[in-house]
């Protein structure tokens, strides 16, 4: 279908266009004029957005497909206004051989219906003892390394892995903690730690190697992405190496934003993820980063999990949960509704934020480029039911979330994935 997509507010941050205008889809692409045979669709009231990218997701695709797959997982990612989201790597087998990212790409390809970027992974088995063959994974077509789930300890080995992401000319997104502060930590280590007598996660786990990152992405001169930062510190650290003209970035997640370890005396495992979730300090501290553009991504840090893996008592259950369907109303909820950021700001963080990360020519409404669309209901006012969910799992915190605002319609290369209207 080729389409004219009228009366909307078209934000575009990669251009700074905020107003009504026209949008016109000819053959699956942007142009600049109206085919003959165009469907015209009314829009007013709606805003109409680049296609927004999740540069953190999960679909657990080869080996964990009980819990998501890629066709379950880009329907998620569709329902949720995502068009293009890169799948991470610790998968099974875990993506670190051209091979397995032959497979997502295939299988993407078979069953997905929003764009998967593969991601590859920094070293063999997401083990952190050995360099993957990086040269051959961006052959194979991954748009950035990362161990997902677990950091690298040997910061020698680090420092090679920046080496050579640089010389490819492809950003590292890091899980920052370091495990031996950790020691088996379950939430954060703080005042609600101590009163329900958990092991905490401190603080400082995280900053401690988002300060190593720093330090060697300035020596190296490699771009490094820090993903779901979650403290104060780690914000403090971003800030200041990027005011030394580090090549670092940060990215905060919706529930990282919007809820805090108080929820943890409830003992539910859908609050459980690592990082966890900290304290109210450290919330207003992530608003702060991304209201200065310290922090320039939103991501979800997808991770489904089935109900059997996660009805099990707190310690013993795996961190992690779902975020697609949910990020855009409790964005729009926490932050836009609520004043902290505009709305061109807001979309920035899912639009031109990643795209800038990745060096991609994504989250535009440039002529010429695939018409990924993403379409904003910014006042609809509703309650989240897992039971509606695209995505396999249900492991999310917000059952019974009373939302203001959601993806109304995404489009990936001039076909509508999800449309409410």
């Amino acid at each position: 279908m080729n389409y004219i997509l009228k009366n909307a507010r078209v934000i575009d941050p990669s251009t700074g266009f905020d107003g009504v205008k026209d949008i016109y889809v000819t053959d699956g692409k942007f142009a600049a004029e109206a085919a003959a045979d165009a469907e015209m669709i009314d829009l007013k009231g709606y805003v109409l957005a680049p296609g927004f990218v999740d540069i953190h997701v999960h679909l657990r695709h080869p080996g964990k497909t009980a819990a998501e797959t890629i066709h379950t997982g880009t329907m998620a990612a569709a329902a949720g206004g995502f068009t293009s989201i890169v799948a991470m790597p610790n998968t099974s087998p875990c993506a670190d051989n051209p091979g397995t990212i032959q497979y997502v790409l295939t299988n993407a390809e078979k069953e997905g219906v929003v764009n998967v970027l593969p991601c590859g992974a920094m070293t063999k088995g997401i083990a952190g003892e050995e360099m993957a063959p990086l040269g051959g994974l961006k052959k194979a077509g991954v748009v950035a390394f990362s161990d997902d789930g677990k950091c690298v300890q040997n910061h020698e080995l680090m420092r090679h892995i920046m080496e050579y992401s640089k010389s490819f000319d492809l950003p590292i997104l890091d899980h920052a903690e370091d495990l031996q502060l950790l020691a088996g930590g379950v939430m954060h280590e703080g005042y609600w730690s101590v009163l329900l007598g958990m092991k905490g996660m401190p603080a400082e786990a995280e900053e401690l190697m988002i300060s190593r990152d720093a330090l060697l992405a300035g020596k190296t001169g490699c771009r490094i992405h820090i993903q779901h930062v979650s403290t104060a510190g780690s914000v403090d650290i971003i800030r200041h190496a990027q005011s030394k003209g580090i090549k670092i970035t940060g990215e905060a997640t919706p529930h990282h934003i919007s809820l805090t370890d108080v929820e943890i005396k409830k003992f539910d495992t859908n609050y459980k993820m690592n990082p966890p979730l900290r304290s109210e300090a450290d919330r207003m501290a992530l608003i702060e980063g991304l209201r200065d553009n310290t922090i320039t991504v939103i991501a979800t840090d997808h991770a489904p999990h089935t109900e059997t893996e996660k009805l099990v008592e707190f310690d013993y259950a795996p961190f992690g949960i779902i975020g697609l369907e949910t990020a855009i109303p409790v964005t729009l909820t926490e932050l836009y509704h609520k004043g902290y950021l505009t709305l061109p700001q807001l979309i920035s963080k899912f639009t031109k934020g990643p795209a800038d990360v990745l060096g991609l020519s994504l989250g535009t409404l440039e002529v010429g480029r695939p018409a990924d669309i993403t379409i904003i209901d910014t006042e609809t006012e509703f309650t989240v039911d897992p039971s509606t969910f695209k995505s396999k799992s249900r492991n999310t915190p917000y059952g019974g979330y009373k939302a203001k605002g959601r993806a109304a319609g995404t489009m990936v290369g001039g076909t509508f994935v999800h449309r409410l209207f």
